[in-house]
């Protein structure tokens, strides 16, 4: 019989309304990497933190390293060896490397703190994994990657032989994933087990020894990573074969909704010329720092355009804040969608009605709660968006359904032009398709679409044209034929003969 690090038996959780757990079982082996995966919403978060300490299970057993875990709580799992790294990172940054590695455990001498000796023993666990940051910088002054390579030291730091990693790679550039898939391998060969929690079933070739996947709050199977495929692995998370990955739509290209002349803002935002039309999808693609986001901030009005002129439908539109572009008909769904796009402790309810209170209130201010009602229950349906009911937090939400509310609050607007930022970054496959018939849905409706994306096969597979950005400017602009990945990243790497494309 083989013998586990951690092993979970019957485990079950409920919350209000929901059975997030259902009898589930996990297992997890020294010096393995196993990737845990599912929908949003299947309870991969839920059991994680169970292990981890965050939450207290309901039903089940705790084994770790062969010893039943009853009174389990976050000191209790760090005491055991089990650490967790957030998709959300949990730092204090305006702390030094050292102070947050060892935050809540801190070195005293005489009762005053140990500076020098926390600083000293932070480098060498960083010089252990050959990450160079010195343990004196601010941690807020640090990329989100190297903040991340922080996260792993503090785990380590507290003698942790079981990881847990929450969507490691979503804020990573391909180099930073190369960087942490090193790191993975070595922890890997000094015998610690490691969860990898992920949407982008991508990497899983690169690092992973086996997958455990879960549906719905139920164990469904679990598997050697080189017996099987990412179809069937598609397969167990969705309970049904995606035949599409990229659903695509045909529809007659319509008259010219959007013309972008001359846009700068910022030295991210630098001559940017583009048009969009109706019944198109249109992506920009181009590395982490090229500029996208940042131009669509300029358009929507977040940040102060210096010189430029933004038409639509033929009218020059004048935009100083984002209220400017919502009247027009521009809107956004933002990349950071907790920090931007929701009001976390509000309601989907609230959510989805806040941003259209102008159709929602009469001459007085009063809200139709009957509009309001429908308008919310046609956005959870119209989007299958999952929740016991219209009342729970959007914040309670998976990463899934939040990315839905924050585009389905805009739906029952006239917006001409609906601009996406990282639309799918960290939800499932199965939500993603869902996000691209939204796109499709919209694009039929004669709406232009305008999406920035890191993942270069989605914009391939969904977009009629690709804009390519590189240090603030367009470099590339490419019918959906043309559009191949060597193309794009050639683009996308054109720091030195740069052009302003307009069409």
């Amino acid at each position: 019989m083989e013998e586990y690090m951690v092993e979970l038996h019957g485990v079950t959780k409920r919350f209000p309304g929901v059975l997030a757990l259902d009898n589930v079982d996990f297992n997890l082996r020294g010096g393995e990497v196993l990737a845990l995966l599912g929908e949003n919403g299947a309870g991969k978060s839920t059991l994680m933190k169970i292990l981890s300490g965050v939450y207290s299970k309901d039903e089940g057993t705790i084994q770790i390293f062969g010893k039943d875990v009853e009174d389990m709580s976050p000191k209790r799992a760090q005491e055991l060896g089990v650490a967790i790294i957030h998709q959300e990172l949990n730092m204090c940054k305006h702390l030094t490397v050292a102070e947050n590695i060892f935050l809540d455990r801190e070195i005293t001498k005489y009762g005053v703190l140990a500076d020098k000796e926390m600083e000293k023993q932070a480098k060498e666990i960083l010089d252990k994994l050959n990450i160079d940051i010195s343990p004196k910088t601010i941690v807020g002054d640090l990329a989100v990657s190297k903040q991340q390579m922080v996260e792993i030291a503090k785990a380590l730091s507290t003698n942790a032989k079981v990881l847990i990693m929450d969507e490691p790679t979503s804020a990573l550039t391909s180099k930073e994933i190369e960087d942490l898939f090193r790191i993975i391998k070595k922890l890997k060969e000094e015998g610690c087990g490691i969860v990898y929690i992920s949407h982008r079933l991508e990497e899983l070739q690169h690092i992973v020894d086996r997958v455990t996947i879960l549906r719905d709050g139920q164990y469904i199977t679990s598997m050697n990573f080189k017996d099987t495929d990412l179809g069937e692995i598609i397969s167990n998370m969705v309970g049904r074969e995606i035949k599409e990955k990229f659903p695509r739509v045909s529809c007659k290209k319509g008259k010219k909704i959007l013309e972008v002349k001359n846009l700068n803002a910022g030295h991210m935002v630098r001559n940017i010329n583009f048009d969009l039309y109706e019944g198109e999808i249109v992506g920009i693609a181009g590395l982490m720092g090229a500029g996208r986001t940042e131009t669509t901030r300029a358009i929507f009005g977040i940040d102060a355009k210096e010189s430029g002129e933004i038409y639509l439908e033929g009218k020059e539109v004048i935009i100083q804040k984002p209220m400017d572009a919502i009247r027009a008909g521009i809107v956004l769904a933002p990349e950071d969608r907790k920090k931007d796009g929701l009001c976390t402790k509000l309601s989907v309810r609230e959510n989805i009605a806040l941003s259209n209170l102008d159709f929602l209130c009469n001459k007085f201010g009063v809200v139709n709660q009957s509009k309001e009602i429908e308008m919310t229950d046609a956005t959870v349906e119209d989007l299958r968006i999952k929740l016991p009911n219209n009342e729970v937090n959007a914040g309670s939400l998976s990463g899934g359904n939040q990315q839905k509310v924050v585009v389905g609050k805009w739906l029952a607007r006239n917006s001409k032009v609906v601009i996406f930022d990282e639309p799918t970054r960290g939800i499932d496959v199965s939500a993603k398709v869902e996000i691209y018939n939204l796109m499709n849905q919209l694009k039929l409706q004669g709406i232009g679409v305008l999406f920035v994306s890191s993942e270069m096969p989605e914009v391939m597979g969904i977009s009629d044209r690709v804009i390519v950005m590189c240090d603030g400017k367009i470099t590339g602009h490419l019918n959906k034929e043309e559009a191949t990945q060597d193309i794009i990243l050639k683009y996308a790497t054109q720091f030195d003969q740069k052009i302003g494309v307009a069409e």
